[in-house]
């Protein structure tokens, strides 16, 4: 499948919240809910003009991952960049219909290369012990796994830790 990432844009938040509507069960699955009110579409909207406004700032970078029909597959962002140390912290999110069909991995290494002449230099990231996809996706493009949480925080009923990954840019 054919895709490309698009950074974040205020015209998006229709696609986007219904990306968001129709995956939420799958992604609270894996990851802690944002609750209910992040659904709602004034909250929503408050919460993307928010996000635009860091990108404006230059320390966070949202990006949708979509298909040749402009369709909303997933989201990958570069949050919290550190100028001073260059680094920022990776996430990202495939809609379930999506999943195992390679799109992680593909938008992962289409963000990788975007940063060829940008300041980063080491981008960390987090998964959990149970999302082994994502663990693939990670190590496919070259994170090493630095360490695993000792605590266990409980996500939908499952007890999980967290598994920290680095990439270091080598261009």
């Amino acid at each position: 499948m054919d895709i490309f990432i698009e950074k974040l844009q205020k015209n998006d938040a229709v696609n986007l919240l219904q990306f968001e509507l129709e995956n939420r069960i799958f992604f609270e699955e894996m990851v802690p809910t944002r609750g209910d009110d992040y659904y709602t579409p004034e909250i929503f909207n408050e919460r993307l003009a928010a996000l635009l406004d860091e990108q404006i700032q230059g320390v966070s970078q949202f990006y949708l991952i979509k298909d040749r029909n402009q369709k909303v597959l997933g989201r990958i962002n570069l949050v919290d960049f550190d100028e001073y140390q260059k680094v920022c912290h990776l996430g990202y999110r495939i809609g379930q219909e999506h999943t195992r069909k390679g799109i992680a991995s593909k938008a992962l290494a289409l963000l990788l290369e975007s940063l060829i002449d940008t300041t980063i230099r080491v981008i960390k990231a987090k998964t959990t012990t149970n999302n082994i996809a994502s663990q693939k996706v990670l190590e496919k493009n070259g994170f090493e796994k630095v360490d695993t949480s000792d605590e266990q925080i409980e996500i939908n009923k499952q007890k999980v830790n967290f598994i920290f990954y680095k990439w270091t840019k080598n261009f």
